[in-house]
């Protein structure tokens, strides 16, 4: 390849376009949600798990962000609370972190927590919450289904409009790990990371239910 072409092929690779495929929730139901399949089973003692999310949703109103469930347990649900603190909970008590409230404009949030020493905190938008002791031991366990867009009170059904998520939800990530702060800062540049080994947005299947529109635009 001469230098001609080589400079040619590089000018093509910076003007290829990024598609980013986003979720949209118009309206509250109590039917609509996307099931995400992983790419293993979650059986977790360690995670990181990573979303942008917006919404307009304000007041006193619980806005599930991401729920799973095993047959008779809520193994883990990510909630923005009644009054805006955003908790996560693994089969119980939850814990809790008051940061800015969401709105329209997108929100980066990451959620990691460790087994082995119960490290739990948030980031939101590149930074850090102070970090809080839970479930110290504890293992998140394997055989259930993810949702977005709705908690289940028992596995897929009874579901409660006013519980759930109207907006914008793209980019969920998960790994079975706690991610280092650089890699979950360069996630909310922009910048390449490695993907998520349980959930990768880029490649992850998705089983769309009810009143769901899936979009896509440039990067």
């Amino acid at each position: 390849m001469t230098a001609g072409e080589e400079k040619w092929e590089a000018f093509l690779k910076s003007m290829a376009i990024s598609l980013v495929l986003s979720l949209i929730f118009p309206e509250e139901t109590d039917s609509s949600y996307v099931e995400m399949v992983p790419l293993k089973p979650m059986r977790l003692n360690a995670f990181t798990l990573c979303m942008r999310v917006a919404t307009e949703l304000s007041g006193e109103r619980e806005i599930i962000l991401f729920a799973y469930r095993t047959q008779d347990y809520d193994e883990l649900n990510v909630w923005r609370e009644l009054d805006g603190r955003l908790s996560f909970y693994l089969s119980g008590d939850g814990v809790f972190f008051k940061v800015p409230q969401l709105g329209a404009l997108e929100t980066h949030l990451c959620f990691i927590w460790d087994s082995s020493s119960g490290t739990a905190a948030l980031y939101m938008d590149g930074k850090k919450s102070l970090r809080k002791i839970y479930r110290k031991n504890h293992t998140v366990r394997a055989g259930g289904k993810v949702l977005l867009g709705q908690d289940p009170d028992r596995y897929l059904g009874d579901f409660d409009a006013k519980q759930s998520f109207v907006g914008e939800i793209r980019d969920v990530n998960m790994w079975d790990s706690v991610l280092p702060p650089s890699m979950i800062e360069d996630m909310y540049l922009g910048r390449r990371a490695p993907r998520g080994n349980i959930f990768d947005w880029e490649t992850a299947e998705l089983k769309i239910n009810g009143q769901v529109e899936v979009v896509t635009h440039e990067l």
